[in-house]
């Protein structure tokens, strides 16, 4: 008895331990000094990749609420966004404009790869990024105000799910140690996506309509149609691809969510 209860413990210190892995891997948010980036921990840390996108979505909500108090709903909407920009550290708009670049300036694998390596902006992740951010402001912008809050926190949630599907049916191809950043997982096992998929999609039971939950099929179709890209361009996946999909899907699902409030 006391060793199963012994063995219960470790494992929970043991999922803890991951968790916050995940969060000082993909925030900015402190986290105890115990936790580091631990390969093992973060090849095991993608399954909580979805409640990440609670964590940074409440953060996004919360300042949309407190803000929209003080200023026109335009100006909180953008204090919102450069809230989860802020406390993400930019990380996965950092990958989408690097995938803008390798994928426009690039004609070969190693091209591509070089140029989704070098920390220099260019010109396609210049225009890439303000096309995103304008689009994203835009969706949330043309909501209304009594669901923006659950869009953003059904945005980030299910987005982040979307791009674990990525790293599922994607196998990594960059060398891990000429990578810029260490991968958080070079594939997942299928329990894993379970759990990924179980954080991503709750929060759309928040809207109290089966409707929202139609927003999930292009979301896929986004990682899909950039899956194809990714496979036949560099053979496969890199962490920058997973933030590409994750802020290409965040996008799509805020304005699938705009489309259907139109009939819902």
């Amino acid at each position: 008895m006391l060793k199963a209860n012994s063995q219960r413990l470790n494992t929970m210190k043991k999922e803890v331990h991951i968790f916050f892995t995940a969060l000082m891997f993909f925030t900015r948010i402190p986290c105890p000094k115990w936790v580091d980036h631990d390969p093992t921990y973060l090849q095991k840390s993608s399954k909580y990749f979805p409640l990440i996108g609670w964590i940074v979505g409440l953060i996004g909500a919360f300042t949309f609420w407190a803000t929209q108090y003080i200023f026109p709903k335009e100006i909180a909407l953008l204090f919102s966004m450069i809230a989860t920009v802020y406390a993400t550290g930019a990380f996965h708009e950092d990958g989408f404009a690097d995938v803008c670049d390798g994928f426009g300036g690039g004609w070969t694998k190693d091209k591509i790869l070089t140029i989704m390596k070098d920390s220099r902006l260019g010109t396609y992740g210049v225009i890439g990024l303000i096309s995103l951010l304008g689009m994203k402001f835009l969706a949330l912008n043309n909501l209304p105000n009594e669901i923006i809050m659950i869009t953003i926190i059904s945005g980030h949630a299910l987005s982040r799910f979307i791009a674990t599907t990525l790293l599922y049916t994607h196998t990594y191809v960059q060398d891990i140690d000429k990578s810029k950043v260490k991968p958080s997982a070079k594939n997942m096992e299928t329990y894993q996506l379970l759990i990924a998929g179980f954080f991503g999609i709750v929060p759309l039971v928040l809207f109290q309509n089966p409707w929202v939950f139609l927003a999930i099929i292009p979301a896929y179709l986004s990682k899909v149609f950039l899956g194809r890209k990714f496979k036949k361009w560099i053979g496969g996946q890199t962490g920058d691809c997973a933030g590409a999909v994750q802020q290409l899907s965040e996008v799509v699902i805020y304005l699938s969510l705009l489309a259907l409030w139109k009939f819902i």
